[in-house]
């Protein structure tokens, strides 16, 4: 059976659409939360920041499969969170994707922020801007750094298969990913379909990544 074959497979449009739509969630949720964060961090000086600013950097290293433990543990049924119900469910997918996502969203941002020509703050405050204002601006001199964050949050999540192995449970029709789905086929001997699921995986975040550098580069023009 050829690759091209198994492209036409009713299946791999699922498993596509699950695929975007954890990693979609997981990313937007670590974004709205990862930004803001990011920036404040970049923005002030505060007692402890050097141990938040190291907590974040080992956050940004932290092993997927470590990630999905901890998350399994808090959603499983003796857990913190168990009477959710969300283990081996989209939801836990999301919660494990959106754990490694943020670190890389926070600690980026917050790099690129603090980055910023301090000179750029002290001419914006001379010319009667407030406080807001200056933040503001230095944000935008910033966001070529944060939309790289965002761009390097979502390849650490989309090609990452430890922790929504582990919390998702890889059954199919249900949770049932790009990555996990590559690890099922191949430990079937079925190359074929294995081979077609990473093409598209590829083809996913080349896409993915094309729209959101174009994005980047409306960024640095405006």
């Amino acid at each position: 059976m050829s690759v091209l074959t198994e492209f036409q497979r009713p299946e791999l449009l699922q498993i596509i659409a699950l695929t975007l739509r954890v990693t979609g969630a997981a990313l937007l949720v670590a974004t709205l939360t990862g930004v803001p964060i990011g920036a404040l961090l970049g923005l002030v000086r505060f007692r402890g920041q050097r141990v938040v600013t190291l907590a974040l950097y080992t956050g940004m290293g932290l092993p997927p499969v470590v990630v999905g433990l901890f998350v399994y543990i808090a959603l499983s049924r003796s857990g913190p969170f168990g009477a959710l119900g969300w283990l081996f469910t989209p939801a836990a997918m999301i919660v494990a994707q959106t754990v490694i996502a943020f670190p890389l969203v926070a600690g980026l941002t917050m790099s690129a922020v603090a980055g910023v020509d301090r000179a750029v703050r002290v001419q914006v405050t001379a010319l009667g801007a407030s406080r807001s204002q200056t933040a503001w601006t230095v944000v935008r001199e910033a966001r070529v750094g944060v939309t790289a964050a965002i761009v390097a949050a979502f390849g650490g999540i989309i090609s990452e298969v430890g922790a929504v192995m582990l919390v998702g449970g890889n059954i199919d029709g249900q949770t049932r990913v790009l990555t996990t789905a590559i690890v099922l086929y191949t430990r079937q001997g079925d190359f074929a379909m294995a081979m077609a699921l990473g093409i598209t995986l590829i083809a996913v975040a080349f896409a993915a990544n094309i729209l959101l550098l174009r994005l980047q580069g409306r960024f640095r023009d405006s």
